[in-house]
């Protein structure tokens, strides 16, 4: 049963993506400072996968057939969505778009995306131990900076801030349903689920916060930045394992 501790921790990240869309509202960065936020997000998912996600889908030994097998699932799913959002984003482009029209491939993406987070974290904590603390506590770096990232001509002012509202409910829904289905599920189940989890996380750096980032020339500091995301997760997992 899902205790209190428990339940504020996954209640983190939705708090903080709620944060995220104030302050958005007050600080409208350059395409250049938008990209740097980008940077810092995707060091930030590398890190949950490289220092937390992937050794806690090695700890719950799992059979590799299944893990293999989960993880192709994922691949193939987040390249699902890849073709069906840039399919939404031609049609968008065929009909010419407008000034307050919102960009439906991107929020679709997004939302898939977030969806996958808060499943991660519910799963997290169905596995027991710190796994699951550490990473609501780090995939929230993610989500304060997800409004900066988001916000655009289309996306400002108080519709990033509801935005990020309903990002912040459904990452927080989404914890508590992954926790729910897989407590008391064997280590097949978890780990595969973990498997699943670990190719859409994949797919968020790769395909959208550092494609997204380099639509911008980059400069130098960019690199150094993506490392500075790594380092803030790690260091949030090192001192949570203490």
């Amino acid at each position: 049963m899902l205790s209190q501790t428990q339940f504020m921790y996954m209640a983190v990240p939705a708090l903080v993506a709620l944060g995220g869309g104030v302050l958005a509202l007050v600080w409208n960065p350059s395409h250049q400072a938008r990209s740097l936020v980008q940077h810092f997000a995707a060091g930030v998912v590398l890190a949950a996968l490289a220092v937390e996600l992937l050794p806690e889908i090695s700890r719950e030994h799992a059979p590799p057939a299944v893990l293999i097998a989960c993880f192709a699932l994922g691949s193939l799913f987040m390249y699902g969505l890849k073709l069906w959002t840039e399919h939404m984003e031609h049609q968008d482009a065929l009909r010419g778009g407008s000034a307050v029209a919102l960009p439906r491939g991107l929020l679709a993406a997004t939302l898939i995306d977030i969806a996958v987070d808060g499943f991660i974290i519910g799963a997290s904590f169905s596995t027991g131990g710190s796994t699951g603390p550490i990473l609501a506590v780090g995939l929230s770096v993610e989500l304060l900076f997800l409004g900066l990232a988001l916000a655009s001509e289309q996306l400002r002012g108080w519709r990033i801030v509801a935005l990020c509202a309903v990002l912040g409910a459904e990452v927080l829904l989404f914890a508590l349903l992954g926790n729910w289905l897989l407590a008391g599920a064997s280590h097949a189940v978890i780990g595969g689920a973990l498997a699943f989890s670990a190719a859409a996380l994949l797919y968020l750096v790769t395909e959208e916060l550092l494609m997204e980032a380099h639509t911008v020339s980059e400069r130098p500091i960019s690199t150094l930045v993506l490392f500075a995301g790594f380092l803030a997760f790690w260091t949030i997992q090192l001192l949570g394992g203490e």
